[in-house]
């Protein structure tokens, strides 16, 4: 049981989020968690995730944070309040406490894999790489050597990559082999990027091929030298834009000697109108998506778009296993909560997107911003104004590097013999490339 005077946190900055609770304010109670850092005394934070927790109707992360507050010295209890955590979706709230369980532990494995665990949701690959190799000693080969290869390549380190996949056995279970082979598909791709590509931190294209596979068709021509480096965050694309993307993807097809036999449309209108134009782009006849049909490209405006159509989720789960001959077109592709499966080409990463045809912010004569209504047209008469636009690159502000078509082909012909390998499954991370994020 807890006293009265236990029941409140004595930080200030967990009492900010104390004051949120107070309110009702669950999600900014967590913002102001997050705002107050890791060196906060774990009793307290534990109080307010105890609270938060019991709102939300989290019986577990309420239990787990009811122990932490009370013993938050006990590794078992701060094991299980970060693990609680990490199930919850608030994994910045577990790595504090993991790291001391793991220390309390005296490097317990378990501790050490919720760790990472919590590392990788964070994208903190570097310091997920740093504790596996202080206990290298003491892990396994699978999942734990394994682990240290998949967070090297995430923090953008090839060669510990490398060095540590060279001693990585293949595994006697089975069912990590599915891991294995993707992870030689990684470094196969990795060694065909580094032969056109820099692969440093700011090369958004070349780790988006080794990470995930995808071949990325346009950079932002905005905010590199402030921290974009080549992701977009908010953007009202425009035709021209997307045209562009679809001669990007031509391109791509003609590298990789490919000759699809029709463009597949998907059923939701953004997709619609994006695969008619890219029938008329790539000059082939556009049919009604069908599951395993061979030699086609699927051409989706944007993944979640899909998913949020009736039937989506069904045909994102036939796009996860590969068919032959076919291509999975994304024109956008959220990069801060990427989609439930990996395009093979993407024309462009964005945190947020309105397409040329939806519902526009606009700026008044007297700088009052009002809203146009979405385009409403037949899909085919959009598409035409797509493949009609201007495709010339926007100049941008001059911070970026080069993106002409000369250098994204000598990329796509490099890439051509480990591209549209494996399933389509999710990649999470961003990968090395650091970009800012916006809420």
């Amino acid at each position: 049981m807890f006293s009265r005077r236990s029941r409140r946190p004595k930080s200030p900055e967990l009492l900010e989020a104390w004051g949120c609770l107070d309110s009702g304010d669950v999600p900014g109670a967590l913002r102001q968690l997050r705002a107050a850092g890791e060196t906060q005394p774990l009793s307290e934070v534990a109080l307010v995730v105890r609270r938060a927790a019991a709102a939300a109707g989290f019986d577990d992360l309420t239990q787990a944070a009811t122990a932490l507050a009370a013993d938050p010295e006990r590794a078992k209890v701060l094991y299980d309040f970060g693990y609680a955590c990490i199930e919850r979706g608030v994994s910045y709230l577990a790595i504090p406490a993991l790291r001391e369980a793991l220390r309390r532990s005296d490097g317990s494995l378990l501790a050490l894999r919720e760790l990472v665990s919590a590392y990788e949701d964070e994208g903190r690959h570097r310091e997920a790489v740093t504790e596996l190799a202080r206990h290298e000693g003491s892990f396994k080969d699978w999942p734990d050597r394994y682990l240290l290869v998949f967070n090297a390549v995430l923090a953008g380190d090839l060669e510990l990559a490398r060095r540590q996949h060279a001693l990585l056995s293949d595994p006697e279970d089975a069912q990590w082999q599915p891991a294995r082979d993707r992870q030689n598909r990684v470094l196969e791709r990795a060694a065909d990027a580094e032969r056109v590509s820099s692969l440093d931190l700011t090369d958004l294209r070349g780790w988006q091929y080794v990470i995930a596979g995808t071949v990325l068709g346009t950079l932002s021509p905005y905010g590199f030298g402030a921290g974009m480096h080549g992701r977009y965050a908010w953007l009202q694309d425009t035709p021209g834009g997307c045209l562009r993307g679809l001669l990007r993807l031509r391109a791509l097809l003609e590298a990789a000697e490919l000759r699809p036999g029709s463009v597949s449309l998907l059923p939701d209108r953004d997709s619609r109108i994006l695969g008619l134009a890219a029938a008329e782009v790539l000059d082939l006849p556009a049919e009604p998506f069908a599951p395993g049909r061979t030699d086609t490209v699927v051409v989706a405006y944007d993944l979640d778009g899909l998913a949020a159509h009736d039937g989506g989720p069904e045909i994102v789960g036939q796009l996860f296993e590969r068919v032959p001959g076919q291509v999975l077109h994304a024109h956008a592709c959220c990069w801060t909560d990427p989609p439930a499966i990996t395009a093979d080409s993407v024309g462009l990463l964005h945190q947020s997107v309105v397409p040329p045809w939806g519902e526009r912010l606009r700026q008044g004569a007297d700088g009052s911003i009002g809203r146009d209504p979405a385009d409403d047209r037949p899909e085919a008469e959009i598409a035409a104004e797509v493949t009609a636009a201007d495709p010339a690159a926007d100049p941008g502000d001059g911070e970026g590097p080069g993106d002409d078509d000369t250098r994204f082909a000598a990329f796509a012909g490099a890439v051509q013999g480990t591209w549209l390998r494996g399933d389509r499954a999710r990649v999470r991370s961003a990968g090395p490339v650091p970009s800012s994020r916006f809420a």
